[in-house]
């Protein structure tokens, strides 16, 4: 009997057909089968099932079978293994989600209007968020743990879209882009430390030249690193002007300003009002 193998953890395809091509086989993987449309007849492990558009197989690596097209039939196709599982459950992969939630709550941009403009996405956005208001009403086994993977792939999509929107064509990989968080992730973190926000020592923390992070901050996020940084302690200025505890000169010396007229200078190019003037408006 013919046998088809896969070595890819996790591969979707669709496919329109008027005639099945394939001999009764089997795979060294599993298979989800969604059928979009057309009629016809599943022939699995020797028993026959009738098929129609919405019906959904799911086949082990030892499970035999072949389709009878009675009218012309799309398929859409998931074949994954092991291999997935074991990524899935990876723990790095639960942090990086958890990360993921955390930028988008905490990125200045959720404010700035809408997460999503491209079409096709803010789509696929809305068919996932009508079957999350479906799913939330049931209380059947296992409906808890649909809606919680639906809230998880409607927060990366989110995410997602707002990588393209940030990077345009040249959005980093996830090993790229995970790298570029941890160095601006370490520049928000330690916006109040003015020795560790200087370029040689964020570089130094990550074993990189200050040349080189500077020229890959540069590329993966169309931002320098120095606007980044300067970005950051404005951000953290405008919360220690709230708080009305230092005056203008110690916020300047916290944040690593040269003095309390370059902290002016910056921070109203910035801001277009002058920090005595934010605070007064606080």
């Amino acid at each position: 009997m013919k046998r088809f193998n896969s070595y890819h953890s996790l591969n979707v395809s669709r496919l329109s057909l008027t005639q099945w091509e394939f001999p009764t086989h089997k795979h060294n993987f599993y298979e989800l089968i969604f059928i979009e449309k057309g009629i016809g007849t599943h022939v699995l492990n020797e028993l026959s099932f009738g098929y129609k558009a919405g019906d959904v197989f799911l086949l082990r690596p030892e499970d035999a079978h072949y389709f009878k097209i009675g009218k012309p039939t799309d398929f859409i196709f998931l074949r994954f293994n092991e291999q997935l599982f074991i990524e899935k459950l990876e723990g790095g992969k639960t942090a990086k989600w958890m990360e993921v939630i955390k930028t988008l709550l905490q990125n200045p941009s959720a404010i700035n209007g809408s997460l999503v403009t491209d079409a096709t996405d803010q789509k696929h956005l809305q068919s996932l968020l009508h079957i999350l208001l479906i799913e939330f009403t049931k209380t059947c086994v296992y409906s808890r743990e649909v809606v919680l993977e639906l809230f998880g792939a409607v927060m990366m999509m989110v995410a997602r879209s707002q990588s393209i929107t940030q990077y345009g064509e040249q959005c980093p990989s996830n090993l790229e882009l995970d790298r570029l968080n941890q160095v601006l992730g370490y520049i928000r973190l330690n916006a109040l430390d003015a020795e560790k926000m200087r370029i040689e020592n964020i570089a130094a923390h990550f074993a990189m030249s200050a040349n080189y992070i500077s020229i890959y901050v540069k590329k993966h996020s169309q931002v320098s690193i120095q606007q980044h940084i300067i970005q950051t302690k404005l951000k953290s200025a405008e919360q220690l002007l709230k708080n009305g505890r230092q005056n203008i000169n110690e916020i300047a010396l916290k944040l690593g300003f040269t003095d309390a007229s370059h902290f002016n200078k910056m921070y109203k190019k910035y801001k277009g009002l002058s920090p005595s003037l934010a605070r007064q408006l606080n």
